[in-house]
């Protein structure tokens, strides 16, 4: 590939990168969690560093009632919820999942979710023990997977 060529690929690749991060730094993250747990708040460090930004953490006894006012279909559910800049994040969603959603703005979708609490997902980390799990886009236009982890 020649320097000109090599240019015209990296300069776009760059650009969009810097959006995803302007976007994913520029919206207000806020997390509800249940004040008895410890895997939200490390899932919590993990979205301020990955995506360089502050998460306010308010915390909920009731989080049942959280996500029945914000639309989380209950076989997406998890234990902690995030507000960001109007869409939902649910559980364990990993935080190159969340800028991507900020940066594309996909029509008919209110958040995403990773139901329950897979080993190895952001947040919920043993060792090198994982699991296969998906992220799952959600909203008007139905349920899709965004992204699949193994």
């Amino acid at each position: 590939m020649t320097n000109f060529a090599a240019r015209r690929f990296v300069a776009p690749f760059l650009l969009s990168l810097a959006a995803c991060s302007s976007a994913a730094q520029a919206a207000t993250y806020t997390m509800f969690k249940d004040p008895n747990c410890g895997c939200c708040d490390h899932w919590a460090d993990h979205v301020r560093e990955d995506l360089a930004t502050d998460v306010a953490v308010n915390q909920s006894s009731d989080m049942a009632t959280v996500k029945d006012e914000r639309g989380v279909p209950a076989q997406l559910r998890s234990c902690h919820t995030m507000i960001v800049d109007g869409y939902v994040i649910e559980g364990h969603v990993p935080a190159a999942d969340i800028a991507r959603l900020l940066a594309e703005r996909l029509e008919g979708v209110r958040g995403l979710a990773v139901p329950g609490m897979p080993i190895g997902s952001p947040g919920m980390e043993m060792g090198d023990r994982t699991q296969p799990y998906q992220v799952i886009a959600f909203g008007e236009a139905g349920l899709s997977v965004f992204a699949s982890y193994e």
